[in-house]
């Protein structure tokens, strides 16, 4: 997979050979295993990984909410206590900072006042698109509504940082589109904006970078683009009534197999001898579409070869 080679010099972040370790009763897990990255200014992020990958952790090290134990992290070159102090880092966590019985306005003006470098509450507000929920309490709000409250806390300030951990988790299809309008524009003011996420769509959409890492490992590196051509496969879909499981998993070049009664999908390193294999079986396949891999697929296929091996084929909705 492709790898940012760029200099860290003026690099907003740095991990260099990080590692997180923690105890638990089945012994130590390594949640970052050596990580190694940087990002540049003005940069849109995507952070990608299964559950349980080290993303979380390595954005609560990034933030300064727990250090590494071995290695360094770096914020505009200096501690992330340094950077957050000065007003440089806005976050959205996935959890937490909500306070009960308080307006929405509130709730921003305490944020803006606590900011170095506040904007404009009522610009935050807009910006979230929360402005006509200004005057209910926050404790009444949906679960979206409150996503929103956090993303106009995440931005109160004019930092060149945005940290944002599945940002859109709960919106509506209007207001996770308003969010990305929101990011689109500050990207065009030169910020870099960093988000994990597991709408891979939003990833692929609006990320013009794509880290993807996989237990604590820095797995892929590159444009949305250079993630598909990397990942080395393709999808191939057919209908075959009748078809054995052990039909398919002998079938040469698989990365991922997936099957919903008589709908046959796979992902295959090479799509021309997977095929040929199954016409060679004396299988008669109908319905035959052969595509390049989004960017979803692209990560399960590198993910799935990285945890179990070029060889092993995950099945998913067998019956």
């Amino acid at each position: 997979m492709p790898r940012d080679t760029r200099s860290p010099d003026g690099a907003v972040v740095e991990f260099e050979n990080v590692s997180k370790t923690f105890n638990s009763p089945k012994g130590p897990v390594h949640a970052v295993n050596g990580l190694t990255m940087a990002m540049q200014p003005g940069q849109t992020i995507a952070f990608l990984g299964p559950n349980g990958a080290g993303k979380s952790t390595a954005l609560n090290m990034l933030l300064g909410l727990s250090r590494p134990d071995s290695g360094r992290v770096a914020l505009f070159g200096g501690s992330a206590s340094q950077a957050i102090k000065h007003g440089m880092v806005g976050a959205m966590l996935q959890s937490g900072g909500l306070m009960s019985e308080v307006t929405v306005k509130e709730q921003v003006e305490l944020w803006a006042k606590l900011h170095p470098r506040p904007i404009p509450v009522s610009d935050a507000l807009k910006r979230a698109n929360i402005a006509d929920l200004a005057e209910r309490r926050v404790d009444k709000l949906s679960g979206g509504q409150q996503q929103r409250v956090q993303f106009a806390m995440a931005i109160i300030g004019d930092s060149p940082l945005i940290v944002l951990d599945e940002p859109t988790t709960g919106m509506d299809v209007e207001n996770r589109q308003a969010f990305w309008a929101t990011m689109r524009e500050r990207a065009l003011e030169g910020k870099t904006v960093l988000f994990a996420t597991h709408y891979l769509e939003e990833a692929d959409q609006f990320a013009e970078r794509v880290i993807v890492i996989n237990k604590g490992r820095l797995l892929a590196d590159g444009s949305a683009a250079q993630i598909k051509a990397g990942a080395g496969a393709k999808r191939l879909s057919f209908r075959l009534p009748g078809v054995a499981d052990e039909v398919l998993y002998r079938l040469p070049n698989l990365v991922h197999v997936e099957r919903q009664a008589d709908i046959v999908r796979l992902q295959t390193s090479d799509s021309d001898a997977t095929l040929y294999a199954l016409l060679d079986a004396g299988h008669r396949p109908a319905d035959i579409e052969i595509q390049g891999l989004g960017l979803e697929q692209a990560f399960l296929a590198i993910t799935a070869e990285d945890n179990n091996g070029a060889d092993t084929v995950a099945m998913e909705g067998a019956r």
